[in-house]
């Protein structure tokens, strides 16, 4: 695959859309995952803003006499309470609130009366610009970039008077801080990601793409060697053609052994379209799933004697006993189209036949192991090789093609047999040995 540089390229593209796509989507889901984060600190920091300005909102409620007066009361509520009238303002740092629920180094309280001026601080206080009271929640960011998250609050006196504002305060900086080392980590981690998928994407487009690889391999093989079967006997009809028309004068008799030599040479044509299209047909229906079309109970038996009367006379030709040996106790049947099962033993026969030498044996049996039919055409003849016996299967493969071809085969006839026993849901293997003969022997699932 990796010397074709179509193939090449495509898985190449195939890998390129794999990683890129899975990379979009992982992008998408750390934006998602940072967005997630960031959103549920949100929520809890309002939570936790929202509460304790209510907490305190009821505290100061039953304490509060006249608006924008602070009472001795809240002193004692707030200990570390700094007025700004006393001019502590910029001098204090407060060390803890008595509700304990505020940390000195996060939150800061501010009061405010009706008109805006501040009355009191407490806890940590940032230089954070004005903003309205009138505005419940509001983000800040102070002059070194640390932004904060504020509540404000309408307070009333007892009596029920408006007496002024209550602003409570939290630093979002260790919110922040998570938030970026979550980016970061994410950011950090994607082109590794990246770098795995893209390594994952190139093996599995190679997988996906190495069944259209073997058949495009199988394809140029297959027309190389259909292209080098049509050239021969057509190059023969030319030259006998053109040597006959080169003599000055052609004889009755050259004449007919030249139209001999044509209708020879065009009946090997015709049967090798003819095994071409057959093949191409079977493919063509196990492809497209449409191989049940002509399916009907076929008995084996049946079949095997059939096969046996119709070839006994090419064994008697070839001084060959040929018999069938029907090893089962009930009918066998199963669902397939007669005329390609007929051609399927056949093309094993016949096969079996001209590799046997006179006085040699050809036996067909039927018998039925695991609910399955087997039929098995055993011969005495020349023997596989072992390291053919995997080629024998190969469309246009010859064991002796010297021989195959003075007896006009085609090289296709193991190739159709064994597609048609693919196409039935069974299966063709060999058993071989030089010298000793060959037994073929066909499974095929038995009708229930």
């Amino acid at each position: 695959m990796k010397q074709n540089r179509l193939f090449s390229r495509s898985r190449w593209q195939l890998a390129s859309w794999y990683a890129a796509i899975l990379g979009i989507v992982l992008l998408i889901c750390a934006l998602g995952v940072c967005e997630a984060v960031a959103h549920a600190h949100r929520i809890t920091i309002n939570q936790e803003l929202k509460s304790v300005a209510g907490t305190l909102h009821d505290s100061f409620l039953p304490i509060l006499k006249q608006p924008g007066k602070i009472e001795p009361e809240v002193k004692e509520l707030l200990p570390d309470t700094c007025l700004v009238e006393t001019g502590c303002y910029n001098q204090a740092r407060f060390q803890s609130y008595k509700l304990g629920v505020i940390g000195q180094d996060k939150y800061y309280l501010r009061l405010f009366d009706l008109s805006g001026d501040s009355v009191a601080v407490a806890g940590m206080q940032p230089e954070l610009p004005q903003v309205s009271n009138q505005q419940e929640w509001q983000t800040l960011t102070d002059v070194k970039g640390t932004r904060y998250r504020q509540i404000s609050f309408l307070l009333h006196t007892q009596q029920g008077k408006n007496w002024g504002y209550l602003q409570v305060g939290r630093s979002l900086q260790d919110v922040d801080r998570y938030v970026a080392n979550v980016k970061s980590i994410l950011l950090l981690g994607m082109p590794l990601v990246v770098l795995l998928v893209m390594s994952a994407s190139w093996w599995f487009s190679g997988l996906a793409i190495r069944p259209i690889y073997q058949s495009y391999q199988q394809m140029q093989q297959f027309t190389a060697d259909a292209a080098h079967e049509l050239r021969t006997p057509l190059a023969a009809i030319q030259a006998t053609a053109q040597s006959d028309l080169m003599l000055p004068n052609l004889s009755e008799d050259r004449a007919k052994d030249t139209l001999k030599n044509i209708v020879r040479q065009n009946k090997r044509l015709s049967y090798l379209v003819a095994d071409l299209l057959i093949l191409c047909r079977i493919d063509g229906e196990i492809n497209s799933n449409n191989s049940r079309k002509k399916r009907e109970k076929v008995a084996l038996a049946n079949l095997i004697i059939e096969v046996e009367e119709d070839l006994a006379a090419l064994a008697m030709a070839s001084e060959i006993e040929f018999s069938s040996q029907i090893k089962v106790s009930q009918p066998i049947e199963i669902i397939g189209d007669r005329t390609q099962l007929y051609r399927l033993i056949t093309n094993l026969v016949t096969n079996a036949i001209q590799y046997t030498t006179a006085g040699g044996q050809v036996i067909i049996s039927l018998t039925e192991e695991h609910r399955q039919a087997v039929i098995s055409v055993r011969d005495t003849g020349i023997g596989i090789a072992k390291n053919e016996q995997k080629r024998i299967f190969d469309r246009f493969y010859r064991v002796d093609k010297a021989r195959s071809r003075s007896q006009g085969g085609s090289g296709l006839g193991l190739a159709i047999a064994r597609a048609i026993a693919l196409a039935h849901n069974g299966s063709l293997e060999v058993q071989s040995e030089i010298g000793k003969g060959s037994n073929f022997i066909i499974r095929l699932p038995k009708y229930q």
